[in-house]
């Protein structure tokens, strides 16, 4: 009972009544009994039978079926309580590059399913975090806002894979979507990851534009080029397959350099995969700021077992008088 709360809680006033008929019925029997005087009790056999030590059960029943009634009517209700709870996290988005260009294969299996894999496990163990997606290629959309459910993004990044938008480099327009996603943002540190393998040739934001947009509203970002230096396989369809062929690196790094510079942030080259994960190694060191996660909670009606056992015993109580405790007058 002590985890159940009662809407109706006035009605266990009602409880006095029962509790007034078990004294009145203990009363009553104790102003029946008598006694007779013997000689000697040889004759007489003292031990009662099981029937009459029954022969209150069906008052004891009556009275437990009254005070089940009444719990039921009090509406007990069982809760998951609900409580705020506040944990230290920061404001992520993840910025990643899904041209063409990232299935090179310098990295195993290519550019981009290297980027995906590091960055899951990076997201998995930001448990504190509110973490959101950008893709871009020739163009920019929001894969995943920011969100605590990490489950959820994980299983949209492991959708993410070149060729669901126009092929290109629109850095700018990836900073910049990334940067409205971060904008309204109330945590004290908001960064921005951005990844990518090439130079801007799309979009109608420059890469620099976005990046004095992110300064002004306090955001840092981190940028990532990937790719080896001079040369790396990718991937070409012929008539014959597919058919790999040596292509230029060209990572416009000064530009990615300039926007970390602005932002405050870190440029790193990232020519393997154990060097994507040196840049989760300064985000650990931000400064956290406090989110406020509300816990919802569920109230259940439990009055129908009270009802239920109620119900059950008033029959079995009748079922015993008009059977094995039978009293003929």
């Amino acid at each position: 009972m002590a985890n159940y709360t009662f809407v109706n809680s006035e009605f266990f006033y009602l409880l006095v009544l029962p509790l007034a008929i078990v004294i009145y019925y203990a009363l009553k029997h104790k102003s029946k009994s008598s006694t007779i005087l013997f000689s000697v009790t040889e004759a007489i056999d003292t031990k009662p039978t099981i029937k009459q030590q029954l022969r209150h059960l069906p008052f004891v029943l009556k009275i437990t079926v009254v005070t089940l009634m009444i719990i039921a009517l009090a509406r007990p209700q069982s809760s998951i309580n609900w409580e705020e709870i506040t944990t230290e996290g920061i404001d992520i988005v993840l910025t990643m590059d899904i041209s063409g260009s990232m299935l090179a294969q310098d990295l195993k299996p290519d550019r981009l399913e290297a980027s995906k894999n590091v960055a899951m496990d990076f997201i998995s163990k930001r448990k504190s975090d509110r973490v959101g997606l950008v893709i871009f290629a020739g163009e920019s959309f929001t894969q995943c806002p920011l969100t605590t459910d990490h489950n959820v993004l994980i299983n949209l990044f492991q959708d993410v894979k070149s060729g669901m938008v126009d092929d290109g480099t629109a850095i700018g327009m990836g900073l910049a979507t990334a940067v409205n996603r971060l904008k309204d943002s109330e945590a004290i540190s908001k960064v921005i990851i951005l990844l990518t393998d090439g130079v801007n040739n799309s979009g109608m934001v420059p890469p620099l534009t976005a990046a004095e947009i992110a300064e002004k509203f306090g955001i840092r970002v981190y940028t990532i080029g990937v790719g080896t230096e001079g040369f790396a396989p990718y991937p070409f369809q012929t008539p014959f397959g597919i058919q790999y062929q040596e292509v230029e690196v060209k990572i416009d790094e000064k530009t990615l350099q300039d926007i970390a510079t602005l932002t405050d942030g870190k440029y790193f080259r990232a020519t393997n995969n154990n060097s994507l994960k040196e840049i989760y190694k300064d985000i650990d060191a931000l400064e956290k700021s406090k989110i406020e996660v509300t816990e919802f909670h569920k109230r259940s009606e439990e009055f129908l077992p009270f009802a239920l056992l109620a119900l059950g015993l008033l029959f079995l109580g009748f079922i015993l008088q008009i059977t094995y405790l039978k009293q003929i007058p």
